[in-house]
């Protein structure tokens, strides 16, 4: 049975729907996210969720009981749902140590005690408990607001844009040891991000949201390299679409040459067989171009940025169509040179061109 259930959810704002007959599940233990564009609706399902707003249709359920749908809606007190807020929400005027334990109210002093001494040391701030809010950094205020989210054991966390107000470097350290803490306490979270980079790093499962629907539900590997629509590959990473045409159910033909598939080249739903000359654009990312002096495939050098690692070049082709190559540093090629290329690529994605 999963933890969380959620079948054809709906929500509007007056006359303006957010969420749009949404269903997804999450199982015990797993991390999920809705990773989305402002405004798609991610934030609305977490409130949805927490109890926060009332659904206009729909189930939701967690570990089996109906927490919301007609005519049901459980306060967000007893639906056993932590929440760590985009802002942290501590009280300035509390220690670490006491802004942790203030979820625990039914607990004995000594239960709650332990339990905080429990949260600081999972969170990676021991002995830093009777500090304040102001006296931390905006990364060790990020896992008190954590740890206080935790300590009454909650059924299920939600947490909303959690890393949006720490700077890159933190928030891609932050989100890697949240997953840590995630995984060693064996709680079960939702978070929703506009950041992939993000969504990736903490997430065992994400689902692309557009328009207040999911437009795809799946591990991060299969975001990337299956995405399930034309919306999801241009969202997910990055990548050029060329002009392709099937030469065989197996094969497809662009500029660069002849790219083989290991399951049947799709054209689009509403076509259960690809046909011979078939029309497809095909994507193609910047790791699916090689950098090869040896190859007498040639492109253009028009941009470049420089990665520290890496150059991201955008090549220029014969036909004028252009594409990414990710390339090692100590290849630094000047804009208009041509530079040899070679394809490989292990996922063909591919749509019909309309």
């Amino acid at each position: 049975m999963p933890l969380l259930e959620l079948e054809h959810v709906s929500h509007a704002y007056g006359e303006h729907p957010v969420v749009n007959e949404l269903s997804f599940a999450l199982s015990e233990g797993e991390i999920g996210c809705l990773l989305g564009g402002s405004g798609c609706g991610k934030t609305t399902v977490l409130r949805l969720i927490a109890g926060f707003e009332r659904a206009a249709d729909g189930v939701i359920r967690l570990r089996g009981v109906t927490v919301s749908d007609a005519g049901i809606h459980l306060p967000p007190e007893q639906r056993h749902v932590g929440m760590v807020f985009q802002d942290y929400a501590l009280f300035p005027h509390l220690s670490a140590a006491a802004n942790i334990a203030f979820g625990m109210r039914t607990a004995t002093s000594a239960e709650r005690q332990s339990r905080v001494a429990e949260m600081l040391d999972l969170v990676g701030l021991t002995g830093k408990g009777l500090r304040y809010p102001h006296e931390l950094s905006g990364g060790q205020q990020q896992r008190v607001a954590l740890a206080r989210a935790l300590a009454p054991r909650p059924w299920l966390l939600l947490l909303d844009e959690p890393f949006s107000n720490l700077d890159v470097e933190l928030r891609e350290r932050l989100s890697l040891e949240v997953r840590e803490i995630f995984k060693a306490s064996g709680t079960t979270a939702i978070l929703v991000t506009h950041d992939q980079n993000e969504a990736f790093a903490v997430a065992d499962i994400v689902g692309i949201m557009r328009d207040g629907r999911i437009e795809q539900w799946g591990t991060p590997y299969d975001l990337y390299h299956r995405p399930a629509t034309r919306f999801v590959a241009d969202f997910v990473g990055q990548g050029v679409f060329l002009p392709g045409e099937v030469t065989d159910r197996h094969t497809v033909r662009v500029e660069l040459g002849v790219l083989n598939t290991t399951i049947p080249v799709e054209c689009g739903v509403s076509c259960a067989e690809c046909a011979r000359s078939c029309r497809l654009a095909v994507l193609l990312r910047p790791d699916d171009v090689v950098h090869d002096d040896t190859s007498t495939l040639m492109a253009e050098v028009i941009a470049k940025a420089f990665r520290g690692a890496e150059f991201m070049y955008t090549l220029k082709l014969p036909s004028g169509q252009q594409l990414l190559s990710l390339v090692p540093s100590h290849h630094n090629h000047p804009i208009g040179e041509k530079i040899g290329i070679r394809l490989d690529v292990d996922h063909v994605v591919a749509f019909s061109e309309e």
